[in-house]
């Protein structure tokens, strides 16, 4: 099972200017190469037939019949073989001459991709050589004995994917040919080009790639001339780049004297759900005009049980490298703006929160500080509570109290235990049974408190649940679950504890960094059962419901793409290959589903909160969902795996 992949090529063959049999060979292996790497599509530079840097020779009747030889070489040599090649030659249509893309499998010409703009100014000429796809009076030629559809509008489908094709200049252009590719179906474009290279002309090329994948909501896989082109005027860096919706999957290297071949794998499952997801690609589709593509059927026969060589980030909400640190201070003003439009139109005076020496009420303490900065009020009206009840341990009680001392905001201590005992008489619940009962009356007691303070303080309760709390309903229905506003309602565990160490480190004070990088370190836990006889943290969170980086993976993947269970558990395995067995993968798997489905109701009444980023649980907004819905199927083919 492919799960959605398609494997794709982009070629960057030696080449020698007009010797298409030279060119041919140098085409033909490396075809071979990649069929058996299980490539399905493999697409070459423009003109990779006769060379692209032919000038005045592309007038010449034997380079256009060698050519067309060529290509009936090919066609002969890669008659056994599955993958579908695209390569570039000049294409003789009735007294004319077209840049076309050639698109071949099993002996067969499937069809003639077209160039529709070509570049005549500065170093290009190609109106000199070529007659624009806008320009045909035909919509079938010959080739190679066969008659096939030519034209910038083909769309090529198969039972994985469909796809188009451009060339070169035709990205370039205001509306390029794969706008309305896309728009008709396309769901991976080609582009097979001759890309020379300038100051500053390959970053200008990857942004332009990425933003015309992600505008079409597609995989774009760039294939341009490299070693062996003339370099009497100009010089190409054989560019080799695909793309998925904007991110960069594989490049080739630059300047490279060497062939290459660029694999990886689009997923086109993904590229779907974004386009569901997307409803102004839909309203775009509706309105894209008259231009109808033709559809070209054909199929992989004999495809190979798919083998990926692309990684995946096993912690999806938290970017890699130099990025990080933009997100998080992204993430971070968008908490900050939230709570300061919420202080203004209520008025409130205080701002009143729970502070328990954890990870998610640290950072709602840092935002609601750095608001209260923000909008000139004395950080004295933060009023951090700390309500130590039978799990709390020094650790976690001695940072609560440091951090809110640092950071000079007012601080009270309010024990639960004598509340929690009292209430245990009256609803005849023995202390020593330390079960849902003896838990969730400490977190309702808590937000009670609260809840009362805000009251007596025209204040409001700030919300400290974070989406993987609400995500696996690993909160007490009307305890921590309720505030007045959440500042952390859809911010990942997982990206928590880097926001706090990038807090840690951009904007506080060295005693202040000193706690939180203890509380980073700190086992996360609700601290609601007795410490061990060590005084040390008993109940850890992820030792009951999972670690959150395996659950925040598949909260990724289930509400981002609404992928279903069998192709996350095989994502999970590779992102966590080395750090988990598939056991354990498969038993958290079922537990998050579980819990995702039996505790909506938690989520079908959250506070307000403020979306960070691509995924958000609110009820109003990105995630409405029926309380008693079945996880039945979810859970059944967690079960077949």
């Amino acid at each position: 099972m492919n799960y959605g992949f398609v494997k794709v090529a982009a070629a960057v063959p030696h080449v020698k200017v007009a010797d298409c049999k030279f060119n041919v060979e140098r085409i033909e292996s490396l075809i071979a190469v990649a069929e058996g790497k299980g490539v399905q599509i493999i697409i070459f530079p423009e003109m990779s037939i006769t060379g692209y840097t032919c000038g005045d020779l592309f007038g010449q009747q034997l380079l256009l019949e060698e050519a067309e030889m060529g290509v009936m070489q090919i066609l002969n040599n890669t008659r056994q073989l599955d993958i579908i090649s695209i390569v570039g030659m000049p294409i003789v249509v009735n007294s004319t001459v077209i840049n076309g893309a050639v698109v071949i499998q099993k002996g067969k010409v499937l069809g003639i991709a077209a160039k529709t703009y070509l570049p005549n100014y500065k170093e290009f000429y190609e109106q000199r050589w070529f007659t624009s796809a806008l320009q045909l009076t035909t919509e079938n030629v010959r080739l190679c004995g066969q008659i096939v559809p030519i034209g910038a509008n083909l769309l090529f489908e198969t039972s994985d994917t469909t796809f188009g094709i451009e060339v070169c200049e035709d990205l370039w252009s205001t509306i390029p040919p794969s706008s309305s590719l896309a728009l008709q179906g396309a769901e991976i474009l080609f582009n097979m080009s001759a890309d020379n290279e300038g100051i500053g002309k390959h970053n200008y090329l990857c942004s332009l790639i990425s933003q015309q994948s992600a505008r079409c909501i597609a995989g774009y896989v760039f294939s341009s001339c490299g070693f062996g082109e003339s370099t009497t005027d100009v010089v190409f860096a054989g560019n080799g780049l695909i793309y998925e919706n904007g991110s960069l999957l594989a490049c080739s290297e630059r300047f490279s004297m060497k062939e290459q071949l660029i694999i990886s794998e689009i997923d086109v499952e993904r590229i779907r759900a974004e386009r569901r997801i997307n409803t102004t690609f839909a309203a775009n589709q509706a309105n894209s005009g008259d231009k109808k593509a033709v559809s070209i059927a054909t199929e992989f026969v004999n495809s190979k049980e798919l083998t990926l060589t692309r990684s995946f980030n096993p912690h999806p909400f938290v970017p890699q490298g130099k990025e990080l640190n933009e997100h998080c201070e992204d993430v971070f003003s968008i908490q900050v703006a939230g709570l300061a439009q919420r202080l203004v139109h209520t008025g409130a005076k205080t701002a009143v929160i729970g502070i328990s020496g954890g990870l998610d009420s640290t950072l709602a303490l840092l935002v609601c500080v750095k608001t209260f900065d923000k909008l000139g009020l004395s950080r004295k009206g933060i009023l951090g509570i700390t309500m130590p009840g039978f799990g709390t341990t020094d650790r976690t009680y001695h940072n609560a109290i440091d951090l809110m001392k640092s950071l000079g905001i007012s601080i009270r201590e309010i024990s639960i235990k004598d509340a929690c005992i009292q209430h245990f008489k009256d609803i005849e619940h023995d202390i020593n049974v330390h079960d849902v009962t003896y838990e969730n009356s400490q977190a309702r007691e808590r937000t009670q408190i609260l809840m009362d303070i805000a009251n007596q303080t025209w204040g409001m309760v700030v919300g400290t649940g974070d989406l993987s709390e609400l995500a696996l309903g690993w909160a007490t229905y009307n305890g921590d679950h309720m505030s007045m506003y959440g500042v952390n309602a859809s911010v990942p565990k997982t990206l928590v504890k880097y926001l706090v160490q990038w807090v840690a480190e951009n904007g506080v004070d060295e005693n202040s960094k000193a706690t939180l990088l203890d509380i980073v370190d700190t086992p996360i836990s609700p601290e609601l059962i007795p410490a061990d006889e060590n005084g040390d943290i008993q109940q850890k969170t992820e030792d009951l419901v999972g670690p959150y980086e395996l659950h925040d993976f598949f909260l990724y993947y289930f509400l981002r793409f609404g992928f279903r269970p069998a192709k996350i558990y095989y994502l999970a395995n590779i992102a966590f290959k080395g750090s988990y067995n598939e056991e354990t993968i498969k038993k958290w798997l079922f537990i998050f589903f579980r819990r995702f489905f039996n505790q909506q109701f938690k989520r079908s009444c959250l506070p307000d909160g403020p979306k960070v980023g691509s995924i958000s649980i609110s009820p109003r907004g990105d995630w409405r969902m029926p309380s008693d819905a079945s996880s039945a199927m979810w859970l059944k083919e967690i079960e077949n795996l």
